[in-house]
């Protein structure tokens, strides 16, 4: 059978979430599950062993957002080639003819294999694949340069080399599935572009004027969700990026300590991994500008919810092991509810 791109990032996102949704059950029988998970995920203040053995600095999280921007601007290049190729959009609410096409979406939520879409159909899912992919790249470099000027990791701070490969598969595999619908039919149509120019020379090409109006144009015409989901997005990327800022602030002349300090501020005083909720909003915000309709997209929010909540509830453990004063009201991740 074959699967194809689509069928293997839902299986390897599948593949991922399952640990995670095991360790998380309260039971005898997933203590191990949950204490391997927990040796895996560690880094910086949760990391109780004194061993470096199978660890790497915990400054390495720069080369997760290195990754990112890099395949995220080859993707998006790709992507936005092919859009301009497919030509022009149409609105949203044209591709569903009823009730049942618009609860599965054009991508088949429930099948491992992309159906034959319309013509109309890839053109808006091309033009939204752009859409997402700017909004990955917008959160790729953000990331990147926090981690170089914001955060100031301790020299003894390290993570499991497990984690660091994670990380690496994360950032490689949702940029990634945000644009897998058209994908393959972007590296062809540049294959073939490449080999036109292989064979017939430079002037022989098809010369194409280039009008950068009719590569914004078609993004404007985009629906109200992926409006929508870019107006969460930001939201949640403006809180992460002021909660970085009070860690970092926490760490300052400290790059050789690992003495650590109770933050405050925004939503730090309501959860103790407020960076973590504003990345579950963000990833919220990429699944709302989805359309919701893609399973590949909800797989991805899925793995970001249980990963976070997760490493979450270690982190609040600790915070309330460390620190006797340390604010009975807050709770780990999600206001309110755990």
């Amino acid at each position: 059978m074959k699967i194809g791109l689509v069928g293997l990032l839902r299986l390897a996102w599948a593949a991922v979430i399952l640990p995670l949704l095991i360790a998380s059950i309260p039971s005898s029988r997933t203590l191990y599950v949950h204490q391997m998970l927990l040796t895996f995920s560690a880094r910086g203040k949760t990391s109780q062993s004194s061993s470096r053995r199978f660890t790497v600095p915990q400054k390495f999280f720069t080369h997760f957002y290195v990754v990112a921007v890099v395949w995220t601007s080859v993707l998006l290049l790709l992507t936005w080639t092919y859009a301009h190729e497919t030509g022009g959009l149409v609105s949203e609410s044209t591709l569903y003819s009823n009730v049942a096409s618009y609860l599965t979406g054009g991508s088949h939520i429930f099948s491992f294999h992309k159906s034959r879409a319309t013509s109309a159909q890839q053109r808006f899912w091309a033009w939204r694949s752009v859409f997402l992919l700017l909004l990955m790249e917008v959160q790729a470099l953000r990331r990147l340069y926090e981690s170089i000027h914001v955060f100031n990791y301790s020299s003894s701070a390290r993570m499991h080399i497990f984690g660091y490969l994670t990380g690496i598969f994360f950032y490689t595999a949702a940029p990634l599935s945000l644009c897998c619908n058209c994908a393959p039919e972007a590296l062809n149509l540049v294959k073939n572009r490449i080999a036109e120019f292989v064979v017939k020379g430079k002037k022989q090409v098809t010369h194409i004027e280039f009008d950068w109006w009719e590569y914004v144009y078609p993004l404007i015409k985009l629906g109200l969700r992926q409006w929508i989901g870019a107006i969460i997005f930001f939201w949640g990327s403006a809180h992460q990026s002021r909660c970085h800022a009070i860690l970092g602030k926490l760490r300052e002349g400290k790059e050789y300590s690992d003495d650590y300090a109770i933050p405050h501020g925004d939503w730090f005083d309501i959860v103790s991994s407020a960076h973590y909720l504003a990345e579950i909003v963000i990833y919220a915000g990429l699944l709302v500008a989805s359309g919701g309709t893609d399973l590949t997209v909800w797989l991805l929010f899925g793995f970001v919810v249980a990963n976070l909540a997760f490493a979450a509830a270690e982190t609040h453990r600790w915070y309330r092991r460390k620190f006797d004063n340390y604010p009975s009201n807050r709770y780990a991740i999600i206001p309110y509810i755990y």
